[in-house]
């Protein structure tokens, strides 16, 4: 049996799939066929048409359903329709109890090329579309019955359609959640073909029988499911405990740090966010006397070794005998293997030096270290040399030292413990994007200025370790500097 001859509209049609599979680019014919233009077609994305902005603005009751499961998993929300969508975004992840650690993205109907809104992912991968960030709730939706959809995790395609049940005359001051049914499902599980074997596995009380595939056995499902985690039990307690945490403000900050916590939030990522919302940085908060003494003393021990001025070796480094002072004021010969007289051999000193020479405490001029007019007028005054320190952190002129600074400050700041300081750090900085030069999986370093610094204000010159615990006056430090 032969086949019909291929017409030239099928064989354009053909030629075009079969390029755009390979990855390539089809050179544009001088009339594109009908059906050339249904394909092209197939990957565009029509924008969202918005409703002016309201010139008063209301609440909405809405109700959430996740598409596809059985029984239904849903929630019902109150939020301001003035909300942006990368805020509504964080409410129902709260509120479905999500972990937002994979992509998303809304879309104003349920077509096959729907209206969609891009992130700034999307963006940064090269898409184009209407960007989310400063699009309002009450420019899409307005009257009851009106509907949003809201995807999440392409891998595991969760859909939720969102419906307005109501227009509320007085909006929240907060988003709440009011009320819901089921758990959300784990993380990662399969989407809902997989969440439904692991919801039926859960209700027969783990039986063997329908301990699903994935697992090796029924301790292996267990320690892989959430602590705790029941498809039938919702904690509405717990789910406002989230929405009011994600919804929280950071306090007032300069706009340097305004933009980088910006810039995590449009990459889904909420680390030093959420560390800021803790109550201790809404808080007053002041140095005393005597820990601003204890905090500055490796900086006061320098400038009292230089006193007016002294010379430098031919080389650049302090004379021996400065070292040796340094070093033994500072605490720094009492760990330090060898003699600590020469500063190109001793780089406690040498960091030390470089440190105060960035805070603006000492300057060379003429092969001689002195002391700048501001730490003349501030030595003997550590509460003013404390503030002078402050005003100068984060430190650091490239882009990758700035950012490690600011998350240095929140990590410290939050009163951790310094064991756990870089973990921390790195943490941010990954949620920022940032990656280590040994793989794209590595864990970017927590090293900085910033960060040595608040280390010597630590306690670091007395011990051949990094600090250890935690010090509620560095900490201190830490919230004054990121203050405007």
């Amino acid at each position: 049996m032969q086949l019909p001859p291929m017409n030239s509209e099928d064989a354009a049609f053909d030629a075009a799939l079969t390029q755009l599979l390979a990855g390539s680019t089809a050179e544009q014919p001088e009339a594109p066929s009908p059906r050339g233009l249904e394909l092209s077609a197939l990957w565009q994305h029509p924008e969202p048409q918005l409703l002016p902005v309201p010139t008063i603005t209301r609440g909405f009751r809405i109700r959430i359903d996740l598409q596809h499961t059985k029984p239904p998993v849903w929630r019902r929300i109150e939020v301001p329709g003035d909300i942006t969508l990368p805020r509504l975004h964080e409410v129902l992840q709260a509120a479905m109890g999500w972990f937002d650690c994979h992509l998303h993205q809304f879309r104003t109907s349920n077509e096959r090329n729907p209206p969609r809104f891009a992130t700034q992912f999307d963006l940064d991968e090269g898409d184009e579309g209407m960007l989310e960030d400063e699009v309002r709730l009450d420019q899409i939706v307005a009257a009851p019955r009106d509907l949003l959809w809201y995807d999440y995790d392409f891998g595991d395609g969760w859909e939720h359609i969102l419906r307005v049940e109501q227009v509320l005359d007085t909006p929240p001051e907060t988003p709440r959640c009011t009320a819901g049914r089921l758990a959300c499902p784990p993380e990662d599980c399969g989407g809902i073909w997989g969440y439904h074997r692991i919801a039926q596995w859960v209700r027969s009380g783990f039986s063997e029988d329908l301990r699903p595939d994935v697992f090796e056995s029924a301790e292996d499902g267990r320690d892989w499911l959430p602590p705790d985690w029941h498809p039938d039990v919702l904690d509405l307690t717990e789910v406002n405990e989230m929405i009011t945490k994600v919804s929280a403000e950071p306090p007032p900050v300069t706009e340097e740090f305004a933009s980088l916590l910006s810039l995590e939030r449009s990459r889904g990522a909420r680390n030093m966010l959420d560390t800021l919302t803790m109550p201790m940085f809404h808080e007053p908060a002041e140095v005393s006397t005597e820990d601003a003494a204890r905090l500055t003393e490796p900086f006061r021990a320098l400038l009292q070794v230089i006193g007016d001025g002294t010379h430098l070796t031919a080389a650049g480094y302090l004379k021996p005998v400065d070292v040796e002072q340094v070093a033994r004021l500072t605490g720094i010969s009492g760990w330090w293997i060898g003699k600590a007289n020469r500063e190109d051999q001793t780089w406690p000193v040498a960091e030390l030096r470089a440190l105060a020479r960035s805070l603006g405490l000492v300057t060379v001029r003429k092969g001689r270290i002195l002391p700048t007019q501001v730490s003349k007028r501030r030595a003997d005054d550590p509460s003013a040399l404390l503030n002078h320190i402050i005003s100068r952190i984060p430190l650091g002129k490239s882009l990758a030292e700035r950012h490690a600074g600011w998350a240095a400050l929140v990590a410290v700041g939050s009163g951790l413990p310094a064991e756990f300081w870089h973990g921390e750090i790195s943490e941010a900085l990954s949620g920022l994007g940032w990656r280590s030069s040994g793989g794209s999986f590595a864990a970017p370093p927590a090293h900085s200025p910033t960060l040595h610094v608040l280390s010597l204000l630590a306690g670091f010159s007395h011990r051949y370790w990094e600090p250890r615990g935690a010090d509620p006056a560095v900490a201190t430090v830490a919230r004054i500097a990121l203050n405007p």
